[in-house]
């Protein structure tokens, strides 16, 4: 099966490289603005898509970084705290590019935009071993998603074993050397993740965190991880006997094994985004950034790829029930710290058997759009060996890729709601808005966004994101025809600046 697996994957890496290769022009993508902690390890892929062979530079890089021309991967270690605006140029065979990047170093300065990668959970659940990452890793980067900002390759539940006689965390026998597969990972401009809990044992069964916070979070940094995903899972136990005693106050108990880890975190001199994974409980939005140091929570249940119930139930809810939720959340989520709906479900999912997708397409544009417009997090969930035309497209459009990774940080809510439909908004770093026209209908349908109602006025250019299309400039408003369940999304006024 790997075997086959693997051979899938280098087919389909090779076919939409090809592809990559011919778009012509250099084009530098991805956020504009990373952040560090000085002394750590950093790791920066400059990403580029054009025809190859490729060749990068950054001038007015700050001391400790340097930047490889082959790969474009920018490393080393900061050696001073403060904000540095780095020139980017990347050159190819149809002529070159530039674009600046500011990089912050300081305390608690990563995920300055919201995290692009992958997760394994929605697409083999707990049936991972070092073969699948590696093939997974090859893919991301031959598949060209590393050239439009997709950065971590992050290990949901099934790589952690037992604990050796030292109480250190063991991976399972699928995974023989964590730290090679780390090396191999950043050896492609890619990031690892895992995943681990605050309880003793994950949801799936496997070796959890619990009164091991600090032994476990050296490892993962001895190893090279940079992202960590916390699963509340048997915490919960823990949690209801705590709360039992005299005088337990329920929300500190509930933000108690977070605060742990985050310590714990912060003794490791190595930096790793801090995902919290409790499901929205105790209204973790309010307390996630400032209690527990988290770098992104859930905000509810598990997605799985079905649109809308009107009263879902269970652990797995449909796409629009987590992601129209996030509507009144967007005060307590900027740079740094945002609300997190769930790993996107869009391409061929499975949970352990990789099938076609029950979104229809207009739903996935809706999905993957509500994502980009509440600046969450951007992790695939699909197999990466089966990217198919559609969703390659979908997931790589760098307008509105542009507006999920938007530095200025301020996340989309809801202006109108007119029945069905709903119009976001959500103002971008270069002066424009952008704009996006939801129909949660049955029936296709005109929606007209006005200009009051989202803050602007006179006669204002709009561009089609999706389409990539100017459309025209229009005065006091813009009327669109939305497909059932589909979304429009435009980007409205002119830009008032185009970098740093």
């Amino acid at each position: 099966m790997l075997r086959i697996f693997a051979i899938l994957c280098a087919a389909i890496c090779m076919a939409i490289q090809v592809q990559a290769d011919a778009e012509g022009a250099p084009a530098i993508h991805g956020p504009r603005i990373t952040g560090c902690t000085p002394g750590n390890p950093f790791m920066f892929l400059i990403p580029a898509t054009g025809e190859g062979p490729l060749e990068y530079s950054a001038s007015n890089l700050p001391e400790g970084l340097s930047v490889d021309k082959n790969t474009g991967v920018i490393s080393g270690s900061l050696k001073e705290a403060g904000e540095y605006i780095v020139k980017l140029k990347v050159k190819g065979p149809e002529g070159k590019a530039k674009r600046k990047l500011k990089i912050v170093g300081g305390d608690h300065k990563l995920a300055l935009t919201p995290p692009m990668g992958w997760n394994s959970y929605n697409v083999w659940c707990v049936t991972i071993d070092d073969q699948r990452i590696r093939q997974t890793i090859d893919c991301m980067a031959s598949a060209g998603l590393t050239a439009h900002g997709y950065q971590y390759v992050n290990m949901d539940e099934g790589w952690s074993g037992g604990r050796d006689a030292n109480d250190e965390i063991l991976p399972n026998e699928g995974f023989k050397d964590m730290k090679a597969l780390a090396d191999y990972a950043h050896s492609k401009g890619i990031k690892l993740g895992l995943y681990s809990s605050p309880g003793p044992k994950g949801c799936g069964g496997t070796e959890g965190s619990y009164e091991h916070e600090d032994q476990d979070a050296l490892t993962f940094a001895s190893w090279g991880i940079d992202y960590l995903k916390y699963d509340l899972c048997t915490y919960t136990k823990i949690f209801e006997e705590r709360i039992k005693a005299p005088g337990a106050n329920h929300l500190e108990e509930g933000q108690r094994p977070y605060i742990i880890m985050r310590k714990a975190l912060d003794k490791c001199e190595r930096d790793i985004v801090y995902s919290m994974c409790q499901y929205g409980c105790m209204e973790v939005w309010k307390w996630g950034a400032e209690v527990a140091g988290a770098n992104c929570w859930r905000t509810h249940t598990d997605i799985t790829d079905e649109w809308y119930k009107a009263e879902p139930t269970g652990y797995s809810w449909p796409v629009a029930n987590l992601g129209f939720f996030l509507d009144g959340l967007e005060q307590y989520a900027g740079p740094g710290h945002w609300n997190d709906p769930d790993m996107l479900v869009v391409g061929k999912v499975g949970w352990g058997t990789p099938r076609d997708n029950r979104l229809t397409h207009d739903e996935q544009f809706s999905h993957f759009t509500l994502w980009c417009m509440t600046a969450s997090p951007l992790l695939l969930g699909c197999d990466l060996s089966q990217l198919d035309p559609f969703t390659l497209d979908l997931v790589t459009n760098d307008e509105v890729l542009d507006v999920d990774q938007d530095p200025l940080g301020k996340p989309a809510g809801s202006k109108v709601k007119n029945g069905d439909t709903e119009i976001w908004s959500r103002p971008l770093w270069d002066g424009t808005i952008a704009v996006a026209l939801f129909n949660r209908g049955e029936a296709q349908t005109d929606i007209t966004v006005k200009w009051p109602d989202v803050g602007i006025s006179g006669k204002q250019p709009v561009r089609d994101l999706w389409k990539k299309k100017d459309l025209g400039k229009f005065d006091g408003a813009f009327t669109a025809s939305v497909p059932l369940h589909g979304v429009v999304l435009v980007k409205i006024g002119k830009p008032n600046r185009t970098d740093w």
